[in-house]
């Protein structure tokens, strides 16, 4: 039987793919941006602190604006920056990512949403490799993405776990090279 090599850190990768590309349909956070940027943890965003664009964005949620939970009109005012950044192509693309994630089974979502949180609360320095071992992977051809995710879905807890610990001896040996 032939061995594949495969790059350190890649099935954390093959994992994360899927979140990823979900989690902008997740609930947004305060991203330094905008008055949610401003206004601090758990506190109220006023309506007339939101700019024009952002108010036309919202109008739907205008007459229920008071209402909403501090942390809703938070992730609403950054959300809404958020959108108004993006191209028309980033827009589309993230309609399509939205659309995808409504048709998800409930379940589903929940996994990737823990699955979120668990990312989200990994060190800075670990995401970034994780979101680097992800750019490598999608790099890939596609009949290689394919042929580690058989291999991957093939494999028993316990051959997971082996090509995850290989994978980290060989990211330790080539650390100091990076150096």
């Amino acid at each position: 039987m032939r061995t594949m090599s495969i790059e350190p850190g890649l099935f954390r990768a093959l994992l994360l793919a899927g979140l990823l590309s979900a989690s902008a349909c997740l609930p947004v956070r305060a991203q330094g941006i905008g008055p949610a940027a401003s206004a601090p943890q758990g506190a109220a965003v006023p309506w007339s602190s939101l700019s024009p664009d952002q108010q036309r964005l919202l109008s739907r949620v205008s007459g229920q604006w008071e209402q909403l939970t501090p942390q809703r009109q938070q992730a609403l005012a950054s959300g809404s920056q958020r959108w108004l950044g993006m191209s028309a192509d980033e827009r589309s693309q993230a309609r399509e990512r939205f659309n995808q994630w409504q048709q998800l089974p409930p379940q589903r979502r929940q996994l990737l949403r823990k699955r979120w949180e668990e990312f989200r609360a990994l060190p800075p320095a670990q995401q970034q490799a994780d979101r680097e071992n992800v750019r490598k992977f999608r790099s890939l051809p596609e009949q290689r993405r394919q042929q580690l995710r058989q291999r991957w879905q093939s494999a028993t807890p316990s051959q997971r776990q082996d090509m995850v610990e290989r994978a980290r001896a060989r990211r330790a040996q080539r650390a100091p090279k990076l150096r």
